[in-house]
């Protein structure tokens, strides 16, 4: 046991066997939990949640994903826990329980009575992941998109059938933006499981949901809405499906309170549209013809090159799918002419070096010419933060200091 570390058995030998009563316990549902955000466009700030509004809002009990409904009292939850195993899952979480995707997960596992599982290691290894998914009998997998996902893949097809894998119902991720063609390969090998990719934030629970399933992979960046979800122009008015009009994507329903000690950007990320108060965390997204939403990015990090708007998830994602290409980010940098340009850093496996015109090529057969990279910075690595985020801010400056250009 480290030396920081308090003995498990001796804390549960002094707590008093009988849970105090109410009165004296002092527990309400307006207690608060703060979950701090990532902090990628700017200094992490503290979300408050009130306990019962986040109980409801992650499923009451209840899983949306599995077509289980919230519990409709305490009875019926102490019921579904005492009740059919299969109801029950064996969650492995890989990401860090400081994101929201891998804390909410824990309380999601807890509330259907199911049990939450970690990996050993401090640092995500994915051939420990998949050890440890066949020695537990993991039926969900919790990460966090391409930075997981991508050495998942890796592992599998590097050692074929050393995985049984058949536990694993589903594995699902929230907070970032992965391929089809990365859930596809993942699903080649777990053929039992389906892919759940949530549209969410800390400040915004049910943006929307994707699902993959072995041959029926969804688009990179699509979404299906949630029931509170709303695209709403900077005017406040709503976007039509396909109109081909961008807007920010809002949610309304049971919200945080707002950010701890900061009214200011609790004022400008909460906000009353329509006489409705609603969580609109800065994504930006147009809505097609079907009702679907095809997800475009946070709006703090959008390029201006030429007058025209770039969002650098939609780079990224193109970026991705060339073959050399193990992860991308693309950050704006100062041009005389058009503002910004477009600046594609990009971590290969080390035994490829792409060139800027092999991928500025590639971006332009699925995106427009403007939106192809006119600069480019190999690296040995993102550097994305454990929980598989990557500070925009310190990637621009690495590509300015390495491009010899001012930020």
């Amino acid at each position: 046991m480290p030396a920081w570390a308090s003995d498990y058995d001796a804390i549960v030998a002094e707590t008093p066997a009988q849970r105090p009563a109410k009165a004296t316990w002092g527990r309400s549902g307006d207690d608060l939990l703060l979950l701090y955000t990532g902090g990628t466009t700017g200094m992490p700030k503290g979300v408050m949640w009130r306990q019962d509004d986040l109980f409801n809002v992650i499923g009451a009990g209840g899983n949306a994903l599995q077509g289980i409904l919230p519990a409709s009292s305490l009875q019926e939850l102490l019921a579904r826990i005492q009740g059919p195993e299969h109801l029950r899952p064996t969650t492995l979480i890989a990401c860090p329980l400081m994101h929201g995707t891998g804390q909410f997960s824990n309380l999601i596992a807890f509330n259907v009575g199911g049990t939450a599982t970690y990996l050993p290691s401090r640092k995500f290894n994915a051939m420990e992941l998949w050890d440890e998914t066949d020695r537990l009998e993991a039926t969900n997998i919790v990460i966090v998109g391409l930075a997981f996902s991508t050495p998942m893949l890796e592992a599998l097809e590097a050692n074929p059938g050393r995985w049984d894998l058949s536990s694993v119902k589903a594995m699902s991720s929230s907070g970032s933006m992965w391929s089809h063609e990365n859930k596809r390969g993942l699903l080649s090998h777990a053929k039992n499981a389906m892919i759940f990719d949530s549209f969410g934030s800390s400040e915004a629970v049910g943006l929307g949901v994707s699902a993959s399933a072995p041959g029926a992979e969804a688009q990179t960046a699509a979404f299906t809405p949630g029931p509170n979800c709303v695209i709403f122009t900077e005017d406040g008015r709503r976007v039509q499906p396909g109109s081909g009009e961008r807007g920010m994507v809002a949610v309304s329903g049971l919200l945080p309170q707002g950010y701890y000690k900061d009214q200011e950007k609790t004022d400008k990320t909460f906000r009353i549209i329509e006489g409705i108060r609603w969580s609109v965390p800065g994504d930006w997204a147009e809505v097609n013809a079907d009702g679907t939403l095809k997800l475009l990015g946070r709006g703090s990090v959008c390029i201006n090159t030429g007058g025209e708007k770039v969002f650098p998830e939609e780079v990224e994602e193109a970026l991705k799918t060339h073959i050399d290409v193990r992860d991308a980010v693309v950050v704006g940098l100062p041009d005389a002419r058009f503002g910004e340009r477009i600046c594609a850093v990009v971590e290969t496996d080390g035994t490829t070096q792409p060139t800027l015109a092999d991928l500025s090529e590639h971006v332009r057969k699925t995106l427009a010419g403007y939106k192809a990279p006119r600069d480019l910075l190999l690296v040995e690595s993102i550097g994305r933060a454990p929980n598989g985020k990557v500070d925009y801010k310190a990637v621009k400056d690495r590509a300015a200091a390495a491009l010899g250009v001012s930020a």
